[in-house]
């Protein structure tokens, strides 16, 4: 088995996002998004197999797979080997009973102290964009209907976590408190947690602020504070993100991202 103290960050993101879901989920697997797509098969080849996997709009089942080997795009044909069905995207946004027990995973440009969200671009005129992002594509509806949601960014900056987004294309707990979605009538359950590269944080359950859960490894409260472009709610004592386990470091590394795309 590995040694953990070798994980590397995106390992443990990915890790941090597995031990969150559940056996008997639906867990929606985006584009390109290779740290929650490595943590949603390590939970359903360890303690998931009633998980319900969407791969490339496809309903996989991968337990006896020995390599899963990497998809980078949603419409990818070759995750299409592991499929036991094929839902239509009208399937995924008008059926509520697929998602009431859902989980899924947004990227972001733009996240502000309130877990809402920018895909759209960075810009004040939606005409002439600094710069353009993927756009809203599924994430509005799958953000919405889900039971709940993570976000997780590649990088930690004042660029990524700002004041106020500069669009919404996922939203989050709007301007606070937690009623701030039952007001709206939106059925799922919101933002969970923000997964980065120092460290992992929720929402206060009252004020829905965003706020430190834990740090990764080499990783100050200063450290993340000095790169983010709001208050956060900072706990007296903020725990370290725990590692991955050694089976769960040997599943990703050999079953999983035999690649090494979380350890670049």
């Amino acid at each position: 088995m590995e040694n953990r103290a070798a994980a590397t960050t995106r390992e443990i993101m990915a890790t941090v996002l597995a031990r969150d879901l559940v056996d008997g989920e639906w867990v929606e697997v985006g584009a390109n998004l290779p740290v929650p797509r490595a943590g949603v098969l390590l939970a359903h080849l360890l303690w998931g197999p009633n998980m319900t996997v969407m791969i490339a709009m496809t309903k996989a089942n991968v337990l006896n797979e020995p390599v899963i080997e990497e998809f980078r795009l949603i419409t990818d044909h070759r995750a299409t080997r592991w499929a036991e069905a094929y839902y239509l995207h009208n399937d995924l946004v008008e059926n509520m009973k697929f998602r009431r027990k859902g989980v899924f995973f947004a990227g972001a440009l733009q996240i502000d102290g309130y877990g809402n969200s920018n895909l759209i671009g960075i810009g004040k005129d939606y005409k002439a964009l600094k710069f353009r992002g993927p756009g809203a594509i599924g994430v509005c509806n799958a953000t919405v209907m889900n039971s709940r949601f993570h976000l997780v960014v590649n990088s930690h900056d004042k660029r990524i976590f700002v004041p106020k987004c500069d669009f919404v294309s996922a939203y989050g707990w709007g301007n606070g408190g937690n009623d701030a979605r039952t007001r709206l009538g939106l059925p799922g359950g919101g933002p969970r947690y923000v997964v980065t590269p120092l460290c992992v944080m929720d929402f206060e359950e009252d004020t829905k602020r965003m706020r430190l859960k834990s740090l990764h490894p080499g990783v100050s409260v200063d450290d993340v504070v000095k790169n983010t472009g709001f208050e956060l709610v900072i706990p007296p004592q903020v725990p370290a993100t725990p590692l991955p386990t050694p089976e769960q470091l040997h599943v990703l590394r050999t079953r999983i991202d035999v690649g090494g795309a979380l350890r670049q």
